[in-house]
């Protein structure tokens, strides 16, 4: 495991060598780490097994090796802190035959919410849904569904809150209020744990990640540390141009490029440059007027290698 920073709060969770398989397939492997208060990003490509480590971390399913605890107690024995727990699963499973006050109130009425209706207002307007709303959840769309799962997980105030990929068919306004909620509830002293496998949204969520690769802890501590990581190999960029060979030669010039290569067009689509550079900000930045210089219209300047699936593959194999 790659160790970029410790946070320096006392952890809220943590696991001890944590391991998980079902039959002879492993979805964690001696995973260890403590987490205090404040928002971490739990960052993995699909089927890394985030959703795996969370259920253990909420004691939906024990390890199989290795030990969780939740405010220091185990989650499969102490009711307690179980009640402190809020939990947004993947799946989108909910009694879709009740509103989202009745769905949300039976939640509080099961945490034993001293309020359950008052607490289910709260959460519900927390995530800017309407209690007063009559229609049935069957009616809802994807992402009114999930915003339903964060005012569930929320109606008894808890300390640790997980979350599952919860921005999954949110439109761009919904993903930037929640990822604000976020932030304020890790502000309010929570422990709030986010899956995702979305490069730009864990970038949003902050700077802390737990990244799980092929069911190990592949690095721990601040995001663009991480990135970071990555800047010892070239990285990789389109350019799209309508005049390839011309900007092509204005680029391998360049300042920091390696090589550059052609892709020819292809149907609709204009041919491309493909750069090698060892800076990748700088040659943002250079790319514009070795455009203008070659007389060429930019159509499109987009990286090939700075996206999760490539943090992986290097945190990986190194």
């Amino acid at each position: 495991m790659t160790a970029l920073g410790a946070a320096a709060e006392a952890p809220m969770i943590e696991a001890e060598h944590a391991s998980k398989w079902f039959g002879d397939v492993v979805a964690v492997s001696d995973v260890s780490f403590g987490i205090g208060p404040g928002v971490t990003a739990l960052l993995g490509p699909n089927g890394a097994g985030k959703s795996t480590l969370l259920r253990m971390l909420c004691g939906l399913t024990p390890p199989d090796r290795g030990a969780v605890r939740i405010l220091g107690a185990d989650p499969r024995k102490d009711i307690a802190v179980r009640a402190r727990i809020g939990i947004v699963p993947q799946q989108e499973a909910m009694f879709e035959a009740l509103t989202a006050f009745e769905f949300v109130r039976l939640a509080g009425l099961l945490h034993g919410v001293g309020d359950p209706a008052g607490a289910a207002r709260w959460a519900l307007d927390l995530v800017e849904l309407d209690h007063a709303d009559h229609r049935s959840t069957t009616t809802y769309s994807k992402g009114m569904k999930q915003r339903v799962k964060v005012a569930q997980a929320l109606v008894n105030d808890p300390a640790i809150v997980v979350l599952d990929e919860p921005l999954t068919g949110l439109d761009p306004r919904q993903r930037g209020h929640l990822i604000e909620l976020f932030g304020r509830l890790g502000a309010q002293g929570r422990c709030v744990i986010v899956s995702s496998h979305v490069l730009d949204e864990v970038e949003r969520f902050g700077s802390r990640v737990l990244v799980v690769a092929q069911g190990r802890l592949a690095a721990t501590g601040d995001f663009r540390a991480i990135r970071d990581l990555m800047d010892d190999r070239p990285h990789r960029i389109r350019v799209r141009t309508d005049r390839l060979r011309e900007v092509a030669t204005e680029l391998i010039s360049s300042p920091g490029v390696l090589a550059v290569r052609l892709e020819p067009a292809a149907g609709n689509r204009a041919g491309a440059v493909i750069v090698d550079t060892a800076d990748a900000p700088l040659f943002r930045r250079s790319v514009a007027a070795a455009a203008q210089r070659a007389d060429a219209t930019l159509l499109e300047v987009s990286p090939l290698d700075d996206d999760l699936d490539s943090v992986f593959r290097y945190l990986v194999g190194r």
